[in-house]
């Protein structure tokens, strides 16, 4: 079939390079405009964008999905749309452009977690079983009827871009597989089924580790948040990003935010089990190990979370 692409970030590269490699023609990779990175805010195309170019592709870059960019993929006249992570809505007429409509890899298990940030949102909230799924594009916010999905069990204190990018291998060859199925014919979509549940963009302030809370439920914050936007405590108003972190050996009382050197490291005292904060990155500064920051604290009984 003639394929359109849309995607942007990482995660999408995968299924982009499985596409252009089968036996489908990939006619045109629509991404996002470039965007300035950095602390020098220089413009840098996008990671699709930089491996469509690389593929030899044509590359459509557009913010919104507006009559221009329709009539553009239009003109190419498609057979199907396939959408990753683009970060944009496909509204009519460009979502029945396609003479198959456009199709969406989703990373999650539909219905659970339609939205923006749906493996970080799966790992705050402690699922240890997430997945990723193939459904149809719907006018309606990720509620399309599913063709084919895969489960993920995720490896003990994972973060989100390592279930990310676990999840863009496997789901890109899921993808390829329901994409030859709709050309075969054979492809049989399902409703969805159960209660949706909703994964928004996460913010900075969803990064802020509250010691007060169990450990397990710490733990999942801080994977959910690691690396972006970013895990992160205070110490007396002062930022610092939590880098590394982990359950503590031996078990002591601590209160919480209380902190205790333990190494190179520090145990940090929850409201159940202390954690181990291994790595950190003051404001203004590189990361280092904890217990370095650690040493150059003045206050005698530091607290985060202050």
């Amino acid at each position: 079939m003639r394929l359109v692409f849309a995607g942007t970030p990482d995660a999408a590269v995968p299924s982009l390079r499985v596409l252009t490699a089968s036996a489908h023609d990939v006619a045109a990779v629509v991404t996002r405009t470039d965007a300035p990175l950095g602390r020098k805010r220089v413009l840098t195309p996008s990671s699709v964008a930089q491996a469509a170019t690389d593929l030899g592709l044509s590359v459509v870059k557009t913010d919104r999905l507006d009559d221009a960019a329709t009539a553009e993929i239009a003109r190419l006249a498609p057979d199907l749309g396939v959408i990753v992570a683009y970060g944009g809505l496909v509204r009519e007429p460009l979502l029945s452009t396609p003479r198959h409509g456009w199709i969406n890899l989703h990373f999650s298990l539909l219905p659970a977690w339609r939205g923006a940030a749906p493996v970080q949102r799966a790992l705050v909230a402690g699922d240890s079983v997430i997945g990723a799924g193939v459904f149809q594009l719907v006018a309606a916010l990720d509620a399309g009827d599913v063709f084919d999905e895969i489960r993920y069990r995720v490896p003990p204190l994972a973060t989100a871009d390592r279930v990310l990018a676990d999840l863009a291998e496997q789901g890109a060859e899921l993808l390829h597989r329901v994409v030859d199925q709709i050309a075969a014919g054979t492809a049989r979509a399902v409703p969805q089924s159960g209660e949706p549940t909703y994964a928004p963009k996460l913010t900075a302030e969803d990064g802020r580790l509250d010691w007060t809370r169990p450990a397990d439920e710490i733990l999942a914050r801080w994977r959910g948040t690691t690396p972006e936007p970013g895990a992160f405590t205070t110490l007396e108003g002062a930022r610092v990003k939590v880098i590394e972190l982990h359950r503590a050996d031996a078990e002591s009382a601590l209160a919480p935010g209380r902190l205790a050197l333990d190494g190179s490291a520090i145990r940090v005292g929850t409201g159940t089990d202390p954690l181990l904060l291994a790595r950190v990155q003051p404001a203004g500064k590189s990361a280092m190990a904890a217990g370095d920051w650690y040493r150059g604290i003045r206050s005698a009984e530091p607290v985060v979370g202050s």
